[in-house]
């Protein structure tokens, strides 16, 4: 099937091609890692759930973590992942624009013909960053707190990155298409 797509395309399509691939297989290994991590983290958060008597992610103790975490050793991803996903979702929402797309929010909950596809490119343009997100909160919980809770670690990592992604996507569009009256 390689062969056949190859012979169809054209020096630059083969480096599409190619980069696809590459990119789906990075993906790939950050979904296993992830999962690996999580996984690993089950026991030790169950057993302190057990301890503690409840959830880590419903006690007062988080939220009287996340000043650690700010000012613990993983502090700079604070700062790194959001700017990441801003700087991705500014360059997409450039793509909107010129492609005459709506806003990024806008088009997602309003125009039910393009939310599929905007949802989609969206999710592929983030899904490494996510990836990488929920594993390092899980690795610095490890290295903070001792223990590493997985549902914190699939809210927080995301968190860092979804709402950047999704306000800079949506007010990049904006301002290019008013400049572009």
């Amino acid at each position: 099937m390689k062969e056949r797509i190859y012979k169809h395309l054209s020096e630059a399509g083969r480096m599409t091609v190619t980069s696809f691939m590459k990119k789906r297989r990075t993906t790939i290994i950050l979904a296993a890692v992830t999962l690996l991590l999580l996984l690993l983290s089950l026991p030790g958060s169950l057993r302190d759930a057990y301890n503690r008597g409840g959830i880590y992610l419903f006690s007062n103790e988080f939220l009287e973590d996340i000043p650690k975490r700010l000012t613990g050793p993983g502090r700079f991803r604070f700062l790194m992942q959001p700017l990441m996903a801003i700087t991705l979702g500014v360059l997409n929402g450039l793509t909107d624009a010129r492609a005459g797309r709506p806003p990024y929010l806008y088009g997602l909950l309003f125009h039910r013909n393009l939310r599929g596809g905007l949802a989609k490119s969206g999710f592929s343009t983030m899904a490494n960053l996510l990836l990488m997100g929920i594993s390092l909160d899980v690795i610095f919980q490890w290295v903070i707190l001792g223990v590493a809770h997985p549902g914190p670690a699939l809210i927080i990592g995301p968190v860092l990155i979804v709402g950047p992604y999704t306000i800079a996507r949506a007010l990049s569009n904006r301002m290019a298409a008013r400049a572009n009256r």
